[in-house]
Order: C-alpha cells, then structure tokens, then sequence
C-alpha cells in the first residue's frame, strides 16, 4: 500500500511557511473530470481554509448549475495538499463543490465520499489503483496531430527500449516528479501502441487515488505543454492504433486483512479469491453493461472496445462480460490472488464517479451473494457468436447511448450515484451524455462522404 499520513491544515501552513510555497490551486472537476481552478496566493491561505474558491458554477461545465445559481464554493481538502514538483512554489487542493454552505450533489467528489461512507458502515475499507495510459504527439501544421517521435514506428512497439530511451526525458521527468510525493511510480513502459507509455504507482483508498488521477492527469499534461507537445489521455486518438486504457486494480479490506484473498490451491475455481470475492466479481458482472456507462463514458469510448487480435492496430479491451485468471482479453482479470482488475475503465473516465460506480456494484454482490458463474478460460477474442452463446457469455454495450439505456434501468447504480437537487444523479448524468452522443452523431465523417457520395 502506499498510504500516507494526510495532511493537516498545520502542515500546510509549514509548507508554505519553509518550503516557499506563494500560490495555492484549489482545483474541482465537473462530470468530465475536466480540472477546474482557482490561483490563490498564499497570503489568502486562512481564507481559503474558512471560505473557500467561489466559481460561477454554470461557466465550469457539467457540475449541475445554472446561470441563476448562487455561486459554487470550492472549499478545499487539506488532506489532499500535493505540491506541484515542476513548480515548487505551487500546492495543490482537490475540493469539493458547496452552495451556500451544503454539499452540493453534482460534485463527483461528494458522491464517491458517500459511497466510501456506505463501504465502512458494512465494515470494509476499499483500495484501488488506476493504471493510466497515454500517448505523447505533436500538432501538426495542418492541425493534425502525430505520434512525437517520428521514430516510433514499429509494427510491435510494445516494451521497445529504444522507443523509451527516446523519451526518456519525459518519462524520467514524471517518475521523479511523482515519487517526490511519496506515491510509489514501480514501473514505466512503453505500451502496444506508437507514442504510448505507461506509468503506474500504488494503490490507496478510492478518494486519494482518484485524486492522484486527476493530478497525474493535469500534471502530465501540462509538463508535455510546457514542452510543446500534447499528452493525451483519450480512449482512442488514432483508429490504427490500441487505446488508452485507465483499468482499475481493486482490493477489499477489513482492517490489516484483505477480504478478497485466499489460498488459490484450495480455491476450487483456482483464482485465489475468498468467497466475499467471487460475491464482489458477480456483482460487477451484473452491473457491467450499465457501470460501463461510467468506466468508458465518452463517445470515442466504445472506438477502444472492438474485437480484434491483441496486436498494435487492435484492442487489448474488453467487449465481454467475462473474468479469468490472468488472462487480458477478459473483462475481469485476477492478476494475482486477492486483488480484481477492471479493464472496461478507459482514459476519459472521472475517477471519482468510476469508483463510485464499480464500489456499489461490488457491494451488492456481496449484499445479494451473487454467483458470477465459472470464469472463462483461453483467448475471447477468438471465440465466435455461438462459441458465446453457449458459455452464456454476455456482450457489453456498443456504443454510449445502449451504455445510457442499460444504467437508467440499474437501479444499484442510480441509488450509489444519489439524489441531485430535483432529480436524481444518474438521470442528469444521461442527459448530458445523451446530448454528447447527439452532437456526435450529428457530424459527418469523411468515411461517410467516401462510402456513401455516389452511394456506389
């Protein structure tokens, strides 16, 4: 684990005090995950503290308010202090969004607490970690993009150590930058497709790993601006190449004991997981077709989740509602005896909502002490319709708008993501993701021009 003691508004102000911190961020995100922030000077640290950042809410995208609104206050977690280690006088807060002194339920920060607070009142304490991909590229003169290393061109990059001394600047920068605070980076590759590493570091509970998500997320992306590149994080950039994926590494625990391990040699299924477990992947078995909706939430989502063999140009994605032993072209992956991964989570997800999504779905399997079936075996994607059929395996939705369709119905998910002002979150959350699958659908593409001018 890489937990670490939060810090307290006294640590702060030593910080600021000592280590010649002058600007303070007090950052918040929207149902995007799109950071939002205000620069404060330190001087203004006490009032920070008591009062917050105010925002007119409605200007800060999708985060429920309207022009007439009242404004939204970021007040600040002081546990979440980061200091930015390329910009050493700056610290960091992630916030949660209030009105008017009340907790303001659109905030995606606030949802994942409640269903925090709903794990430790059934006794158990959840660990994840996010392993995030992303790709390096540059803006072309013609406002194209293309992979920044014009040498990067391998049919099987994957791992290629030449590709990553080439970038080894970069990468080298942010694995310094993030084990300055204390995460714990372990590795760093270079993943299956052209431009495309990898870098992950430690678990911890839902709400720190997610805000070290989002920091990670805004801090890579703004060492590569500063550098005249572009980093990006979106499921699928280039139709050629394999996506961007975000998958969650999850854990249960009561105390110092992990709920989820047992011994694998007694286990008759032979994943390692205790009861509780398999109860705990037969939930997120069951609500997978709606919770996608939130793990891959973006139109271009669904461009990552095909079929096809695991090879640059393909997936490396799950379309199938499945989990297996160490086995990557399963939804579910058992790594290791104890621990699930998710793989449906993707590079445009908000980490609070992802978690909030995947921790009620597990929950209830293990209210309901659902059976998730026998696990597959051998490789899916080569398995054919009937092959499917009769291992009653279930396919996940196509696109954003079934993944819509299929979380209004989940009622687990829709009571996990709470009551708004005058409607219930899951519902605002749909109709905001139906609006983005509109305007998408509304566009006309030139492989529709080329297929269908002359209808020949």
């Amino acid at each position: 684990m890489t937990d670490q003691k939060r810090p307290t508004e006294d640590d702060v102000r030593k910080a600021v005090k000592d280590d010649g911190i002058e600007f303070l961020f007090a950052n918040f995100v929207d149902m995007h995950a799109r950071p939002s922030a205000k620069l404060i000077p330190a001087e203004e640290l006490e009032g920070l503290f008591t009062d917050g950042a105010g925002f007119a809410g409605f200007a800060a995208g999708d985060i429920g308010q309207q022009p007439n609104d009242p404004d939204m206050i970021a007040m600040p977690d002081v546990g979440s202090f980061t200091k930015l280690p390329w910009r050493p006088n700056v610290g960091w807060f992630a916030s949660n969004a209030t009105v008017e002194g009340e907790e303001w339920p659109y905030c995606p920060r606030t949802i994942l607490r409640h269903q925090m607070e709903r794990c430790e009142e059934m006794g158990y304490q959840f660990k994840i970690g996010y392993e995030l991909e992303y790709f390096l590229l540059r803006q072309t003169e013609d406002g194209g993009i293309e992979i920044a290393d014009k040498l990067d061109t391998l049919e099987l990059p994957c791992y290629d150590i030449r590709a990553l001394t080439r970038s080894f600047d970069f990468v080298s920068e942010v694995i310094k930058n993030v084990n300055s605070l204390g995460w714990g980076l372990y590795a760093t590759d270079h993943e299956d497709a052209n431009g495309q590493f990898e870098q992950n570091f430690g678990p911890s509970d839902p709400l720190t790993s997610s805000d070290r998500a989002v920091f990670y997320r805004y801090m890579v992306e703004a060492m590569a601006q500063e550098r005249g590149l572009i980093a990006t994080f979106m499921p699928k950039p280039f139709g050629t190449l394999t996506g961007n994926g975000c998958h969650m590494h999850m854990s249960l625990w009561d105390g110092d004991t992990n709920v989820f391990l047992a011994d694998r040699d007694k286990d008759e299924r032979g994943m390692g997981l205790s009861e509780k477990g398999y109860q705990f992947v037969g939930g997120l078995k069951k609500h997978a077709k709606a919770y996608i909706a939130l793990t891959a939430p973006a139109v271009n989502s669904y461009k990552r989740l095909v079929i096809g063999a695991p090879t640059s140009g393909a997936t490396w994605a799950p379309a199938y509602v499945t989990y297996g032993w160490n086995n990557r072209t399963m939804m579910l992956r058992i790594p290791e005896e104890g621990r699930i991964e998710d793989r449906t989570v993707d590079g445009a997800c908000n980490p609070y909502l992802a978690a909030t999504a995947v921790l009620a779905a597990g929950l209830d399997g293990i209210e309901n002490g659902i059976d998730p079936g026998d696990p597959s075996t051998g490789s899916m994607y080569e398995t054919s319709v009937e092959d499917r059929k009769k291992m009653g395996v279930e396919t996940l939705p196509e696109n954003l708008l079934d993944a819509t369709r299929a979380l209004e119905e989940d009622e687990v998910l829709r009571k996990a993501l709470g009551r708004a002002r005058d409607e219930d979150y899951v519902d605002y959350f749909i109709r905001c993701k139906r609006r983005e699958w509109q305007q998408a659908h509304e566009q006309i593409t030139k492989w529709e021009i080329d297929r269908y001018l002359q209808l020949a």
